[in-house]
């Protein structure tokens, strides 16, 4: 008798990849054979996307030439520029983004094209256009425009120039492209499988991106980030520890703990909980860090759960003057380096993705005649 197929296909290999690995039970994320820890604070988002997007680190001279390309991409097509305001006017963020990356395809002059040198230059453009997209939508909604990117800042500083419409500081640049790299790919999750899938049928890399956005904004994916924020700013800053406990007694869901994959602390809360700290305290106001991290210990005590990556990068964002709802379009800036890795690596050894599945409706029905239903 055939074995019983598994739920969400867990712990079923779906593909091969180069590109990134977890270690569950030790706690160890690693793109291209390099951990983590190595590359969080060390090496840059436009460092990590030329490791993912090519294969590996670049030198000082690959770096230069991929940052001017980037900044070549650094421009909307017409269409998405000439429709953003409207679209930002109907659609939450989410569904803007995805609306907004499928009209980029009709002005990307590779669009016809999934040979591996248009798909590297489809790929730098989508990196450079995402927080584009994102500062865009938002100045939009809010009926301006995002000031001009400053051809002196990385992919992180100009996101939070047209974002926050002020100069951010240095070490505000440091950490969040800190936070760019640690969410740039993480194996086989919701996202990335639907973009490989879509790409293994020989679709485009932006109809490929498009699936890959739709399910990121499924909440049982993105969004936890968001509702984190959205727990603490609901919650009394002296009451924290009674009110999780009653919140868990009720079965209710934590957002931000535990992770499918991870046995123990996911290595990208390690760091995001440190940074957090550090902008509560440069902000004069810590009190958001200090009640993630009285959560995390309840939580921990109650539960055995440990913090996952949307829960400190919340109040990260939050102290770095990121809107809150922006929070998971902000994953997808950081995880477009991924999601084009995949869909780079899917064309490049292609098999069309089709897994089996387990038949349980009915069997030998007899069609009737509509009169004798």
């Amino acid at each position: 008798m055939a074995d019983k197929p598994t739920k969400g296909l867990a712990d079923v290999v779906a593909a091969s990849t180069a590109l990134s690995d977890i270690d569950g039970k030790a706690g160890r994320l690693f793109y291209r054979g390099y951990d983590i820890h190595d590359l969080a604070g060390r090496a840059t988002f436009e460092e990590t996307a030329h490791l993912l997007q090519r294969g590996k680190l670049p030198t000082r001279e690959e770096l230069d030439a991929f940052g001017e390309e980037l900044a070549r991409g650094r421009e909307l097509g017409a269409l998405a520029a000439a429709n953003i305001a409207e679209i930002a006017e109907k659609q939450k963020p989410m569904e803007a983004l995805r609306s907004l990356v499928s009209l980029s395809a009709a002005d990307d002059p590779d669009r016809d094209s999934i040979a591996p040198d248009a798909n590297l230059r489809k790929a730098a453009r989508l990196t450079a256009q995402q927080p584009l997209l994102v500062a865009g939508y938002h100045a939009a909604r809010t009926g301006g425009t995002p000031p001009e990117p400053n051809p002196e800042l990385s992919i992180a500083g100009n996101f939070l120039l047209q974002v926050t419409g002020r100069e951010p500081g240095a070490r505000e640049v440091e950490i969040f492209d800190t936070c760019l790299v640690l969410h740039a790919d993480h194996t086989m999750n919701a996202s990335t499988f639907a973009a490989r899938v879509c790409a293994a049928t020989l679709s485009d890399m932006h109809s490929a991106i498009v699936a890959a956005i739709g399910t990121l904004k499924g909440p049982l994916h993105g969004g936890a980030n968001e509702q984190v924020m959205k727990t603490l700013e609901s919650l009394s800053p002296d009451d924290v520890a009674r009110s999780v406990r009653e919140k868990l007694a009720a079965h209710e869901k934590i957002m931000g703990f535990g992770h499918r994959v991870y046995k123990t602390e996911d290595p990208r809360a390690t760091h995001l909980r440190r940074m957090s700290q550090e902008l509560a305290e440069a902000s004069g106001d810590d009190t958001y860090y200090r009640m993630s991290k009285e959560m995390e210990e309840v939580v921990l005590e109650e539960k055995g759960l440990y913090p996952n990556v949307d829960f400190y990068a919340a109040t990260v964002y939050h102290y770095l003057g990121i809107p809150t709802d922006l929070f998971t379009p902000v994953f997808s800036i950081s995880r477009m380096a991924g999601w084009t890795a995949h869909v780079i690596e899917q064309h490049a050894d292609n098999r069309l993705i089709r897994p089996d599945s387990e038949y349980i409706g009915e069997r030998d029905q007899k069609w009737k005649p509509i009169e004798e239903r």
